[in-house]
């Protein structure tokens, strides 16, 4: 993070802002929609800016720049034309320790001027850093499509009763559960449609059987994805926020960790071959346990719970637990790895079917129908098949494979560190070895991989 992002109180705050033209004048109608006391300073001011700071008492001082002029301010921006006036703003308003903000200048700056989403009393505001002015307009009209406009009078009726909500319900835990059975209930849409009497009512029903409502904990189980967090489902993005507790695999990427809730209590249970740090039956019970404290447990794992992620087996542990839980699918590895590396997995012409398969080797063998894999016209993709892929690549050609199909491997698919490699099944063990492929890796074999070569796009 470049820059702290913060809101700064400057209600009857002295804020200078140095020159008189039109970027003058949108930054001086900026700060006093925010209750400054604003001082303009420039030899000559546009009549809009002139109207403007009549309409609001604030004083223009009509004159060149002085650093005396800086003195008790709460901010200051430099919107001069001048480079060399701009620069000696912002070295006498540091020497001073006022913030600065120099406009298309952001070497000079001390903060940056985002761009606003103003739903008073909720403010959204959104920066580049000073990158890409065009970028933060479009993240801006994007909020401003998606954020309803009556947000804020769902702010104000949330914070009329907020005393009263602290007063009748004592702890911080049980308080936070009470607002997100508010946000999740139909108050909000019944302000957004203008019936405030009706979400009033609503409001004040649920406040008065707080009491009678014990925390009753939830199991969320749900499929992170192959590790670009744009492909993580709307449906997996607000779990993720109202998790108490993350059990994460390690195949979950740290970019989608970054999107869970910030104070949430998050347990590495990862498993890789041959060293198992928490195992899975110890899992299950973890999660019965912290569901019956009433916690909301996030059970995050990468691709697809249901898809070699043992999923299965959690929920029918909380099943006879009598413990109540939600499913949410992922993407799993094979078809975002194989997307993302440009291979179909099925095609008219080269593959009618795909098999999902798990390469794990068990005393030095894969034990899997190698007669009924050795057939054409279809895709195998191997899972968690690295250690075995000298077992695999010999047994397919022992049962009638060519040992010129074509074989992909995929390291980390999906993410900026994605590396593919191609190859035929006989040349494919030494390659990845001489390659030292780590990983989490997915291995898809079949004539469909010979495609990757005119369909590979991604580029990472």
């Amino acid at each position: 993070m470049d820059l702290l992002p913060i809101f700064l109180n400057i209600k009857n705050r002295r804020c200078v802002v140095v020159g008189g033209g039109d970027v003058a004048l949108r930054k001086a109608s900026l700060l006093l929609r925010a209750g400054a006391k604003l001082v303009v300073v420039a030899e000559r001011v546009s009549a809009e800016l002139q109207s403007l700071c009549d309409a609001h008492q604030a004083v223009i001082e009509s004159r060149s720049f002085e650093p005396e002029l800086l003195q008790d301010a709460a901010l200051v921006i430099a919107a001069t034309d001048d480079p060399v006036i701009n620069k000696k703003i912002s070295q006498h308003a540091k020497l001073l320790g006022i913030p600065v903000n120099v406009v298309d200048q952001p070497e000079l700056c001390s903060f940056i001027m985002p761009a606003i989403v103003d739903r008073s009393p909720v403010l959204i505001a959104i920066s580049s850093g000073g990158t890409s002015p065009v970028l933060t307009r479009k993240l801006k009209e994007l909020n401003e499509i998606m954020i309803p406009n009556r947000i804020d009078k769902l702010a104000k009726l949330l914070a009329a009763y907020r005393e009263q909500v602290k007063s009748r319900i004592s702890t911080i835990p049980r308080r936070i559960r009470f607002w997100e059975k508010v946000l999740d209930s139909a108050i909000p849409e019944l302000v957004y449609s203008g019936n405030e009497a009706a979400a009033v009512s609503l409001l004040e029903q649920q406040l008065n059987s707080a009491d009678e409502v014990t925390q009753r904990g939830e199991v969320y189980l749900v499929g992170a994805g192959p590790g670009d967090p744009d492909l993580l489902t709307l449906r997996a993005l607000r779990l993720m926020h109202k998790a108490d507790v993350v059990l994460y695999d390690r195949l979950v990427s740290p970019e989608i960790m970054l999107k869970l809730r910030p104070d949430a209590h998050k347990i590495h249970v990862g498993k890789e071959k041959a060293n198992h740090s928490v195992e899975q039956e110890t899992i299950n019970q973890m999660l019965v346990r912290l569901a019956q404290e009433g916690k909301k447990v996030l059970r995050l794992k990468g691709g697809d719970p249901f898809i070699f992620g043992r999923g299965g087996e959690e929920i029918e542990t909380l099943a006879a637990a009598g413990i109540p839980f939600q499913i949410v699918p992922g993407i799993t590895a094979a078809s975002g790895c194989a997307s993302y590396a440009g291979i179909p997995l099925t095609h008219r012409d080269y593959s009618q079917s795909v098999r999902f398969l798990t390469g794990h080797t068990k005393e030095g063998a894969v034990l899997l129908d190698w007669d009924a894999l050795s057939k054409e016209h279809q895709t195998l993709v191997f899972y968690m098949g690295l250690s075995g892929l000298p077992v695999i690549c010999r047994e397919l050609i022992a049962h009638g494979m060519e040992s010129s199909t074509p074989v992909a491997l995929i390291q980390q698919g999906t993410t900026a560190t994605q590396k593919v490699l191609v190859a035929d099944l006989a040349s494919m063990p030494a390659l990845a070895d001489a390659e030292q492929i780590k990983a989490p890796t997915i291995i898809i074999i079949g004539k469909v991989v010979s495609l990757r070569e005119r369909l590979s796009w991604f580029n990472n």
